[in-house]
């Protein structure tokens, strides 16, 4: 696959404005792409207008023409007409519900194959792995599966933290994940953090921002991944 896309952990690094943060990794995919249609699905508790208003605000600087999929009538003509694709944050479970409501997954896969750009943040970087298995999102509504978009042959955990709250008794979240490489020790994890992203160019993966992710397989777990490290080698499949 000539896969060309940007996964963002997070649409802020801190108290930066919206998006504000990944206007440098974003740009270099607008060179040749500036009519990109926006999926807000994820949204839950917000209007898709109101979603569409922020990222539009957002990325202004880049002077893109943005039009939402609940705009158009027929979604997959959107995708399809569109040079470039957008996914946003929220809820996971919800943006995967409605992909699969809409059919839209085996197009996107396809649209990205051939080398549409493709840039999601939070649960639209969540998706991009082999499922939203995880994710750190409530599971509000159940969608057909969670096999999600397979763009990288590894699962993501966005926002990753490890931070514990004093006096909460909860498991962290390197724990949550110690549970999924239990359960399936041949599926990588990576995690990470806030303001940064994964740049993904054909056969190339790399780090961008200025935090460590950290890397869970199998009995490996919480292995920091320094800075601009090339993440290359997890694109070889397992199976």
């Amino acid at each position: 696959m000539a896969v060309n896309a940007l996964l963002l952990s997070s649409s802020r690094a801190g108290n930066t404005p919206y998006l504000a943060h990944a206007l440098p990794f974003i740009e270099p995919l607008t060179t040749a792409a500036r009519k990109w249609i926006f999926i807000p699905y994820a949204a839950v508790s917000m209007t898709y207008d109101t979603y569409l208003e922020a990222v539009v605000n957002g990325l202004a600087p880049l002077k893109l023409d943005i039009a939402s999929i609940h705009q158009h009538g027929d979604p997959k003509q959107a995708i399809r007409d569109a040079d470039g694709i957008l996914v946003g944050g929220g809820n996971t479970f919800h943006l995967l519900h409605e992909l699969y409501r809409y059919d839209l997954l085996h197009l996107i896969r396809e649209q990205t194959a051939a080398g549409k750009p493709y840039i999601g943040w939070s649960a639209g970087s969540n998706i991009a792995g082999q499922s939203i298995r995880t994710t750190n999102d409530m599971p509000i509504i159940e969608p057909p599966s969670f096999t999600a978009l397979g763009l990288v042959p590894f699962q993501i955990n966005p926002h990753y933290s490890n931070l514990t709250i004093p006096g909460h008794n909860g498991e962290s979240r390197a724990q949550r994940i110690l549970e999924f490489t239990c359960v399936d020790p041949l599926t990588p994890v990576l995690g990470i953090q806030e303001g940064t992203a994964l740049r993904l160019e054909a056969d190339k993966l790399a780090l961008l921002g200025d935090k460590e992710a950290y890397l869970f397989s199998g009995v490996e777990q919480e292995i920091p991944v320094p800075i601009g490290s090339d993440l290359s080698h997890l694109l070889q499949r397992t199976s």
